[in-house]
């Protein structure tokens, strides 16, 4: 009831039917139908929250001139991990809010396997104070594999207890797979729990009987399509994909095809993993926008994919059409084509610095998270073995890697590295303080002609990881990131030449995006001195230690052949 005897509802019903001037209307511009593909002319009456009036004229208290923009629905992401951004989610609002993402669905999987419920509860705090809508999927998996030591283990029980804050949607990313398909018990149990929710998936080359088996079990998404084929398919049998383009996980121009009218309910956008100096540099989904289009793709599959197809994948029924009744999610554009944010309303609150200051903050987590030991130039050593040695084979714009074999030069009785084929050391050190464990191996494609580069960002465990030509530049990489309490370091002729602390939990920064960004770029200039050709060296190295797959097949029985997987390191 407010303060003259009105309800809300009674509010929304007066402001559109034209009873009483609206809150805010934005006057003398167009509107995107969603519905027709058409650009009306047209007030957009806003009351509170919520849309309250279309396709008339309207008095406001406040008014804003249009004139010559378009509206068009706020912008969701579907799928991602704040914690890539290297910012907290404050700055993670303040950085992407302003080029129209209005909703974030993000999976704190990266936080929750250093922390656990702990970081779960950090983004469920923080999500109750952004401007931007973050909504949060539980992560299912954490640990990612037992082939490698996580910060923390999440079993259904603990996860319970999250399952009916208002934040979250349902179960995050479903990346175990073969757990799904072989009934592992703790799959099931997760499983089990979440049906009748939103369960997300991730089934990266899964097709057939394995595919059916894995949407069997109730899962309804995939962001990890690498080609038109493989999502057709996944569409075809009631998935919902989406279309990622994030720092190192490029896939939208491979899944071009599927932006037509007829596919558009069925696909939405995502970035997954998206760092603040590309979404400078480039933008968000307002970058994706722009490139399906300048592609020849239609207007409005794009912005339906953008907005009221993703509203609908994830059970949110409230936003994605400029239409009365609808959450005033809205974006002020120059043309469709262009997609340039002039103006942002996130839930009715026109989007500035001052919105921005009215929140709460949340204090820090993980700032002891690094509590790897000491290490040597001896520790990176790898004996001789007869024969070809294995290597890690990194594959450009892609997270995923190919198990190369090669003989390698030795030097005593050690092998070691060979720069005429891009040939170098990788070692993965565990960074939770629980058994210290140290694994070496070799890498190809990073292009390094010295020097060496180590990181806290490992997916999925974040484990350090290190990459380099000499084995003293390596120790000097990883102990640096001890003495930061994590992020990235580079290192060359041993010096340290550029560096970034990200002390939350090893992931996040503390410092403004502002700061990251132009940190990042002396990051990357740094790299490359050492001879990087990596458009993304930090979060390529950061993907390092994900479980490599050579030979992906199903049996008849539709079962995952497990005897070929593999862990890197």
């Amino acid at each position: 009831m407010t303060a003259t005897g009105t309800t809300r509802l009674e509010r929304l019903i007066d402001q559109g039917t034209g009873r009483s001037p609206a809150d805010i209307v934005l006057k003398g511009g167009r509107f995107f139908d969603l519905v027709t593909g058409e650009l009306v002319a047209s007030d957009v009456a806003i009351c509170g929250d919520r849309i309250v009036g279309t396709g008339e004229a309207y008095e406001g208290r406040e008014e804003i001139d249009v004139s010559g923009r378009i509206v068009v629905p706020g912008f969701i992401d579907t799928h991602l991990h704040i914690e890539s951004s290297l910012v907290t989610p404050h700055e993670f609002d303040r950085c992407v809010l302003p080029y129209g993402v209005t909703t974030a669905i993000c999976d704190p999987h990266e936080i929750a396997n250093v922390l656990g419920e702990e970081g779960i509860r950090f983004f469920l705090d923080s999500a109750e104070q952004t401007i931007m809508d973050i909504r949060v999927q539980l992560s299912s998996c954490v640990p990612a594999t037992h082939l490698e030591t996580s910060g923390a283990d999440l079993p259904v029980e603990k996860l319970l207890p999250f399952r009916d804050h208002p934040k979250v949607i349902g179960l995050a990313e479903f990346m175990n797979f073969p757990g799904v398909i072989h009934k592992d018990p703790g799959c099931m149990a997760k499983l089990e729990a979440f049906q009748g929710g939103h369960i997300d998936g991730h089934a990266p080359l899964l097709s057939g009987r394995g595919l059916n088996g894995y949407l069997s079990a109730g899962i309804r998404t995939d962001h990890e399509c690498t080609s038109a084929e493989e999502a057709l398919e996944k569409i075809r049998k009631g998935m919902h994909i989406l279309i990622r383009e994030g720092s190192v996980s490029k896939d939208l121009l491979a899944l071009m095809p599927l932006f037509t009218e007829r596919l558009s309910p069925f696909i939405a956008l995502c970035t997954d993993d998206r760092n603040p100096l590309d979404i400078a540099e480039q933008g968000h989904l307002d970058h994706m926008i722009r490139t399906a289009i300048s592609h020849g793709r239609a207007p409005l599959a794009v912005y339906r994919a953008a907005s009221i197809s993703a509203a609908k994948a994830f059970g949110l029924q409230d936003r994605g059409l400029v239409a009365p009744g609808w959450r005033a999610d809205l974006v002020v554009i120059d043309t469709l084509e262009d997609c340039r944010a002039e103006m942002v309303f996130a839930a009715g609150r026109r989007v500035t610095d001052a919105l921005f200051a009215g929140r709460k903050p949340v204090a820090p987590i993980g700032l002891d998270s690094v509590r790897a030991r000491p290490v040597k130039a001896s520790h990176f050593a790898v004996p001789v073995t007869e024969g070809e040695t294995p290597v890690i084979g990194v594959m450009p714009g892609k997270i995923i890697t190919e198990h190369r074999r090669y003989r390698l030069p030795a030097s005593g009785n050690q092998t070691t590295v060979d720069l005429s084929r891009d040939i170098i050391r990788v070692a993965v050190i565990e960074r939770h303080g629980k058994n210290g464990n140290h694994a070496n191996g070799f890498v190809q494609g990073f292009g390094l002609k010295k020097g060496a580069i180590a990181s806290t960002v490992g997916h999925d465990s974040h484990n350090i990881c290190v990459v380099g030509v000499n084995e003293d530049d390596m120790a000097l990489a990883a102990n640096r990131l001890g003495e930061i309490r994590g992020g990235f370091v580079v290192v060359e002729d041993g010096r340290v030449t550029g560096e970034i602390a990200l002390p939350v939990a090893g992931l996040m920064s503390l410092e403004p995006y502002e700061t990251v960004r132009d940190t990042l770029h002396h990051l990357r200039k740094a790299a490359f001195a050492l001879g990087s050709t990596l458009e993304e060296p930090f979060l390529q190295l950061a993907f390092l230690p994900l479980p490599v797959i050579p030979h992906l097949k199903i049996s008849d029985r539709g079962m995952v052949d497990v005897d070929r997987f593999a862990l890197i390191g």
